[in-house]
């Protein structure tokens, strides 16, 4: 497989990205459909001209670039696998579900999307208008017969049916965890993620901030039910904002970290929270895994999940949001955990 080109970290295109990523994008109407087409091109390496594999604690194993005609693909915020591995769903920032199932290639990596359909995601009235502030879709979870989406903006965690979530309207709302006082606009709930049973939080959803600040500065963390339900917060390191998290098998959390700054342009890393320190009142921080930038292959990263292959093969797969800009583009990332 041929590595796609890594643009260079220029100050004109993190100029451009910082543009793209503050200003609203529109999208023409397009009726829902299914077997939207999609175009991947493969990714061998994860730094351009090198055979390295090993970054951090994680080692590179593939990825993809991904295109389509269709003008809404693309935008994603979150994105969860099932439990075979291989299909996904995927929330969009512009109010829409995307599914579809992962191709490997004959040594087992990412080679392409099959399957992929998108539907407008329905508001409480059943309405489709996928308005950017009412329709913000950030955070998705799955647990047994419900999808968890949170929204920015509004802010709020609507609980869809599963099946049935691409045809009917949110049951019912959870509980908003936070004081809607202290949440940005553009910086509201961003992560959702459930725990594990055989975790120290038991199954239970956590729901994570992007920038939302308590009053020491930290980033404003809850878990939603259990013995252990309350606010915690998340040490938070400038100028890393989260934008996704997954938990581990026995019970730690990953975090999904975003950089962005003039002088060197786009920056993700991962970070691992200890499970056992997540409860009420704690602030929680934990090793960084890895930490890219732009002369890897990364772009504005967005969601992550954790696939479990074997017990011994636990893999970290991270995909970007590109803001429907040609400057961007639509990776999807395998790492598996050293």
């Amino acid at each position: 497989m041929r590595a796609e080109r890594t643009f260079p970290a220029s100050g004109l295109r993190a100029i451009l990205l910082s543009a793209l990523l503050c200003l609203p994008v529109g999208r023409p109407a397009v009726a829902d459909s299914a077997d939207m087409p999609v175009t991947s091109h493969a990714i061998s390496g994860f730094m351009a001209g090198s055979d390295q594999r090993t970054f951090g604690k994680l080692e590179f194993l593939g990825g993809i670039s991904a295109s389509s005609s269709d003008s809404r693909f693309g935008s994603i915020s979150a994105i969860r696998f099932r439990e075979d591995g291989q299909n996904f769903v995927a929330a969009l920032d512009t109010g829409h579900w995307l599914t579809g199932r992962v191709e490997r290639d004959a040594e087992g990596c990412l080679s392409g999307l099959a399957d992929v359909e998108i539907r407008s995601m329905l508001d409480k009235d059943g309405q489709n208008g996928n308005i950017k502030f009412k329709m913000d879709a950030e955070g998705l979870a799955i647990r047994e017969g419900e999808l968890l989406v949170s929204f920015e903006v509004l802010h709020r965690i609507e609980v869809y049916p599963d099946p049935g979530f691409m045809a009917e309207k949110p049951k019912r709302q959870l509980p908003f965890p936070f004081p809607l006082w202290e949440m940005r606009i553009n910086r509201g709930l961003e992560t959702l993620a459930m725990s594990p049973a055989a975790g120290p939080l038991g199954a239970t959803p956590v729901a994570v901030t992007e920038r939302s600040l308590d009053a020491d500065g930290n980033v404003f963390a809850a878990v939603l039910e259990g013995p252990r339900k309350g606010l915690f917060s998340v040490k938070r390191s400038d100028p890393w904002d989260i934008t996704d998290g997954a938990f581990l098998p026995n019970g730690d959390l990953l975090l999904l970290e975003r950089r962005f700054r003039l002088s060197d342009g786009m920056g993700m890393r991962i970070r691992r929270i200890d499970g056992d320190t997540i409860r009420p009142g704690a602030v929680v921080d934990g090793e960084v895994l890895i930490d890219a930038d732009l002369s890897q292959q990364i772009d504005n990263m967005e969601g992550l999940d954790v696939v479990v292959m074997a017990e011994n093969d636990i893999r970290v797969i991270v995909v970007s949001d590109d803001n429907n800009s040609i400057l961007q583009r639509n990776l999807m990332l395998e790492f598996r955990l050293k």
